[in-house]
């Protein structure tokens, strides 16, 4: 533990870097994270298209809601699998190729759901698809944060989740398009089209560079080094950037400033670091890991008990409780939802590296906290009604997009953005892995309970139940969360240690979070 703090240090000691505050674009940077955020689409596609097949299947296979509520949550908890098993291969064969065994698994998954012919080869398509969706959730994320220079790596690691909405509004025009086909025909359509962003994944994979910090990790400097140059908005970024990597990875601290690039970090010392790993995380955690890890795991937690999936995956459920009850127009409506998701990530991309991490997640919770109050409210009064209640249904419709706007610039992009940041490289991907897990367990269990928990509370109740949950992350955010924009991943360890947190505004920068003493 002692070499920890030492190692900590050191690195304090070769950086002391203010927050950068005036981003700027480096374009080959970009494209690679864009090329790294398609693998999100496979996520975003499933969760779009099965809110209108399941609409399809039910009819055609003839099963209750409870086989629903585990047909469309199931994928969240087989997604666990690829999740743990993504934090361990991204280390051993790469981040790049780690995207591409999610290609593989998703399309294999929409192979078989296109051509299933009963519940039980269904779910053994949900199976794989769900597999590759927790490849895909863990990997984007973590190669975006590696890939992206400094001043723009809030907006360059919200990436991912721009493609998990750009694949809902490509899963729900899916749903439209092929809704008036036969119906056993039609929910084969809507799934098994997931093949082609499979094999566009697959493609841009092999163009794609490897991560920087991954390279350092196996000894590649010199391959490390050209990456780096690449994807930094100046040479003296890139050596430093290099400097402050070699040094999280466990090289000998006088190296960090020198030009040493062809070192090789010994395999010994890199497989005692693994194997260091899980007890430096959980057994005997720095203050400071501990700190980032409650904050990782309560973001990934409060994101999802707040319902967010449900109005996703249940859209075409709760216009029909609105009043909506024509096939065409619940299909239509849950479009116009994902145009106000994609087009409000789009916001919070603009926003990240200007506005900052924590306001925007303070108003995202906030927003949605009080949307699904008002969403309860409306829905108590129509199912409560024995006439149609104009004003109400509008209230409901309207709600829903506030609820899906709020989460996506906030709630929606923080969880691959601050989760991937906020790691130490030693601890990034069995971090990122672990906090990815948690997210598909609770989404898993909130898909799966939604129809009961409706049926059991009443559709209004279960939202007032989601509400009560968002006030309560709005707490933990406000009192958990350091501000992080601007900074070196290397320094960002530093922030986090001690409780609770303040903002306060300082010349010369924007919104920085300071330690209350």
């Amino acid at each position: 533990m002692a070499d920890r703090k030492d190692e900590t240090a050191s690195v304090a000691g070769c950086s002391h870097r203010p927050p950068i505050v005036n981003p700027k674009r480096n374009n080959y940077a970009f494209v690679c994270a864009g090329m790294a955020s398609m693998a999100s689409v496979l996520l975003g596609y499933d969760i779009g298209v099965m809110s209108g097949a399941v609409i399809f299947i039910q009819k055609d296979f003839g099963i209750s809601d409870v086989k629903v509520e585990i047909l469309v949550g199931i994928v969240s908890l087989y997604a666990i699998i690829g999740s743990i098993a993504a934090g361990q291969t991204s280390d051993w064969v790469g981040r790049r190729y780690t995207m591409g065994l999610a290609a593989a698994f998703f399309l294999v998954g929409a192979v078989l759901m296109g051509l299933a012919t009963n519940y039980a080869f269904l779910m053994c398509g949900r199976f794989f698809a769900g597999v590759g969706i927790g490849f895909a959730g863990l990997i984007a994320s973590v190669y975006t944060a590696e890939i992206s220079p400094t001043a723009s790596r809030g907006c360059f690691t919200s990436f991912p989740e721009i493609f998990i909405n750009v694949g809902i509004l490509l899963g729900y025009l899916s749903n439209f398009a092929f809704s008036k086909l036969p119906t056993h025909l039609s929910w084969r359509f809507m799934l098994g089209v997931g093949v082609i962003p499979s094999l566009i994944l697959a493609i841009i994979v092999l163009t794609m560079p490897e991560s920087p910090r991954w390279l350092v990790m196996k000894g590649r400097l010199s391959e490390a080094k050209r990456v780096l140059d690449k994807t930094s908005v100046s040479i003296e970024e890139s050596q430093q950037r290099l400097a402050d990597i070699k040094i999280a990875a466990g090289f000998p601290p006088n190296s960090c400033c020198t030009d040493d690039v062809d070192a090789v970090l010994p395999v010994s010392n890199r497989r005692t670091q693994s194997k260091n790993v899980w007890k430096e995380l959980f057994i005997h955690p720095t203050p400071s890991v501990r700190h980032i890890l409650i904050a990782a795991l309560g973001l990934h937690f409060f994101q999802q008990a707040s319902g967010s999936d449900s109005v996703v995956l249940y859209s075409p459920r709760i216009f029909e409780k609105a009043g909506i009850t024509s096939s065409d127009h619940k299909l239509l409506a849950t479009v116009a939802v994902g145009i106000v998701k994609t087009a409000f990530i789009l916001v919070a991309t603009f926003l990240l590296d200007r506005a900052g991490r924590r306001p925007l997640i303070l108003t995202s919770a906030a927003g949605q906290t009080v949307s699904l109050a008002i969403l309860g409210f409306s829905l108590t009064i129509i199912n409560n009604s024995h006439v149609k209640v104009t004003w109400a249904i509008i209230l409901c419709i309207a709600m829903v997009l506030s609820n899906v706007a709020f989460f996506s610039m906030g709630l929606g992009p923080m969880s691959p953005v601050y989760t991937s940041e906020i790691f130490p490289l030693r601890l990034r991907a069995l971090g990122v892995s672990i906090a990815v897990t948690l997210n598909r367990v609770v989404s898993g269990v909130v898909a799966m309970t939604f129809l009961s928990l409706y049926h059991a509370l009443t559709i209004g109740g279960a939202f007032f139940l989601y509400a009560g949950i968002g006030m309560v992350g709005w707490l933990f955010f406000f009192l958990v969360f350091p501000e992080t924009r601007g900074h070196n991943l290397e320094d960002i360890e530093g922030l986090f240690g001690k409780f609770p947190w303040r903002s306060k505004k300082k010349k010369g920068t924007s919104m920085e979070v300071e330690l209350e003493e």
